[in-house]
């Protein structure tokens, strides 16, 4: 694998002078091509998924949670499990405008694609790829570069929230030709172009995936294109054939072609607006970003916007490898979920047929893979930028009352049904919680108590909305081995279910209390501990069961089982975040536990690669081996992340893996987001200062006895001594100090 430190050389003298001098600029930190080869951890190598060991994440240049993100592709397609970009491909396709969910291993969409290229016309893509090295690319969250030498051309890209800027310079005097393509699979799209007015428009329409697989989804990806160049020829493409027309729609490789006479030296800049609405509203929002702004302009804004988002977490330490994963990690925990609305507030209605609706205050988002990012990702957000995570509680009851149902997982704006649980329950539970609380909570109350209590009709159930198995579950305490859940991507894996469907209750049992609903808080309450009628006290763990109470035989407690969602029944039997007295007490006490969790990691079959065991680590903080807790997080960040294109362990799954790596390393995490409470672990770095919206701040110092100091002897708050291994939401936001003295060795005592 080749050492890309000539990657991370900061962009253009120009750009320089545009990030805050007053502070060392953080954008250099971040290294874009993390997770764009195949994981090279160590617990990664236990995987027998090899799409699992795929990080999955993209060179994404754009603000913080745009619309649209620019990469570099090569991939030609917008295939599941296939990014657009891997960092060990030896073809480059162009530029993609791309709306592919960052780390994750679904689809992407509604994208189109712009490649320069020289000399004679080509339209078909086998022909005009061109072969690339790294040395010739530059990447920053906010900034692409890429030099083509077959073609004779410097490529130099950069964005805003919902549009892209790209620079291309001739390097000799020739021909040169501008190829614009929407990206359809489904050979469906519309391109155009108007050599007078230099202009080329068009969309991909976005089809949905998992339920209702390849359906429209009711809504496409525009695009408008604006080159300030006279053309000198333009035409429209497909399968590599060139048409004598303006337009083409519905087949196979669709594009359109603008070409223009170049001088040595000569820059050619192409302006790229996007919407979910309309060819209007992408040229309007165009006009509003971006309009006639110079490139290193749109590139000073978008460097600001990322030093701002950056910098809420200041570190100072020797570690620079640290700083590098951290600032990456921070970079993938804020890509998603996605802008969808236009300027404007115009946006495609959840689940409708091209139909549009606008908000009136905030913003609209979608692309929430909730399974994943409910557990830290989510609560991050929560933390750094409420005003954002007030948005998406808001955006997912819009969600709600346009389809019916509150999604459980929604993406392509539609109903998906994808993985288990009902998880936008628990993370509106976590921001409520939190005190962010400005939409209808009533609103959204009737949404997550429908979804709890009641089951669609069979049309809406097929349609992707309700809890999957959710009749068993209310019958039987759980979902019995004969419920095969038969309309879910995700099919079986009852016992996952039943227990993230407890704490999916649970958590709406904190709401139901808060807002004086008696009845439906002693209910959920009491169903939040349906987790314990999947515990086999005979083997000491979950297990699958049967609706007359057998259970599942034979027992194999660390291979994958057809009961357990993308794990073991091991690794899941530790999902309790809710009532973790409640599991040590099935388990036989605190040892147990104790001794359950060193088995899990004397086997190695702890695996950080995906989400079911995030919160394991932690666990030890709840037995009387707290420093455990301490030791196997100080692993995890030094084996299972490095600054290298393999570097994460598995799918960063829109920032979720990354978030992890950002709770963990300022030493707390939320293992049960939903109470407002983190677990407090050592930090890594030696200071950590965290800025809230609320103008306060935090100072976060580790006073090391020596380098290899990780183990805590005692914790400061504010100049007091602090005896808990838990801190909550509020003791953050308020600001202060916290100091943590690490020692070489634990004190067991």
């Amino acid at each position: 694998m080749r050492i890309f430190v000539c990657l991370m050389v900061f962009f253009t003298t120009g750009a320089i002078n545009t990030i805050n001098a007053q502070q060392k600029s953080l954008i250099p930190y971040v290294q874009p091509f993390s997770g764009t080869s195949a994981s090279t951890t160590l617990a990664s190598q236990h995987v027998e998924d090899k799409t699992e060991r795929l990080a999955n994440t993209i060179p994404a240049v754009a603000p913080p949670f745009s619309m649209t993100q620019w990469t570099p592709q090569t991939q030609l397609t917008e295939k599941k499990c296939l990014a657009p970009y891997y960092y060990n491909n030896k073809k480059f396709y162009g530029f993609r405008a791309t709306h592919w969910i960052s780390g994750s291993c679904t689809q992407d969409y509604g994208s189109f694609t712009i490649m320069p290229i020289s000399g004679q016309l080509k339209t078909n893509a086998m022909q005009y790829a061109e072969d690339y090295v790294h040395e010739n690319e530059v990447a920053t969250p906010s900034y692409y570069k890429l030099k083509l030498p077959r073609q004779h051309l410097l490529t130099e890209l950069t964005a805003s929230l919902r549009c892209g800027v790209m620079r291309i310079t001739a390097l000799k005097t020739d021909s040169v030709y501008i190829l614009v393509s929407p990206n359809s699979d489904q050979n469906k799209g519309f391109i155009q172009v108007d050599a007078k007015k230099g202009e080329i428009s068009g969309y991909n329409p976005v089809h949905r995936i998992y339920q209702g697989w390849g359906e429209p989804a009711g809504f496409s990806g525009y695009f408008f294109i604006r080159i300030k160049k006279t053309f000198t020829s333009a035409g429209v493409y497909a399968e590599g054939n060139i048409f004598n027309q303006q337009n083409i729609s519905n087949k196979k490789d669709i594009g359109a072609y603008a070409g223009f006479k170049l001088q040595k030296g000569e820059q050619l800049l192409i302006y790229s607006g996007t919407s979910f609405t309309s060819i209007a509203a992408a040229k309007a929002n165009l006009e509003r970003e971006i309009k006639n702004e110079s490139f290193d302009a749109v590139l000073a804004q978008t460097n600001q916007s990322w030093e701002k988002s950056l910098s809420q977490v200041r570190i100072s330490d020797d570690n620079e490898k640290g700083k590098k994963i951290f600032y990456t990690a921070l970079y993938h925990a804020m890509q998603h979920p996605r802008l969808y609305n236009d300027v404007d507030g115009k946006y495609p209605q959840f689940d409708a047929k091209y139909q549009n609706n606008s908000i009136k205050e905030g913003n609209y988002y979608d692309d929430f893979s909730m399974w994943d990012i409910y557990r830290a990702q989510l609560p991050l957000i929560e933390l750094l930028k409420p005003d954002l995570a007030n948005s998406l509680v808001n955006s997912m009851v819009l969600k709600g009352q346009q389809g019916g149902w509150m999604p459980i997982f929604p993406c392509w704006n539609s109903y998906t049904a994808a993985m288990i649980g009902d998880h936008a329950t628990a993370f509106i539970a976590s921001a409520y919680n939190k005190g962010i609380r400005n939409y209808n909570i009533q609103e959204a109350y009737r949404l997550m108590r429908q979804n709890a209590f009641n089951m669609p009709d069979s049309a809406d159930y097929l349609n992707g909305k309700g809890r999957r198995g959710i009749n068993s579950y209310l019958k039987y305490g759980y979902i019995p081995m004969e419920d095969s859940i038969p309309n879910a991507f995700h099919k079986k894996e009852q016992v996952s279910r039943t227990l993230e469907y407890a704490y999916d209750d649970y958590a709406l049992s904190t709401i139901a209390k808060d807002l004086g609903k008696k009845s439906d808080y002693l209910q959920l309450a009491k169903r939040s501990l349906n987790y314990q009628n999947v515990f086999n006290q005979k083997v000491g763990m979950v297990s699958g069961r049967y609706a007359d109470g057998r259970w599942y035989a034979p027992f194999y407690p660390d291979h994958r089982e057809p009961y357990i969602t993308e794990g073991t029944p091991r690794q899941y039997t530790f999902y309790v975040p809710h009532d973790m007295p409640g599991l040590i007490k099935l388990m036989g006490g605190n040892k147990k536990l104790e001794n359950e969790l060193d088995s899990l990691f004397d086997k190695k079959e702890y695996w950080h690669g995906n989400e079911p065991g995030h919160q394991i680590p932690f666990l030890y903080n709840y037995t009387s081996s707290q420093w455990k807790t301490q030791l196997q997080v100080s692993r995890i960040l030094a084996e299972e992340y490095s600054d290298g294109a393999g570097g994460l362990s598995g799918n960063d799954d829109a920032g979720q893996m990354s978030a992890w790596y950002v709770f963990a390393a300022l030493g707390f995490y939320p293992v049960d987001p939903v109470s407002a409470n983190y677990q407090l672990t050592s930090p890594l770095f030696k200071n950590a200062v965290i800025s809230f919206n609320n103008g306060r701040k935090l100072t976060i110092e580790a006073l090391k006895k020596s380098d290899k100091s990780i183990y805590i002897s005692k914790i400061e708050i504010n100049g007091k001594t602090f005896d808990k291994n838990q801190v909550t939401h509020q003791m953050l936001t308020n600001g202060g100090k916290m100091i943590f003295y690490l020692e070489d060795q634990p004190r067991k005592k």
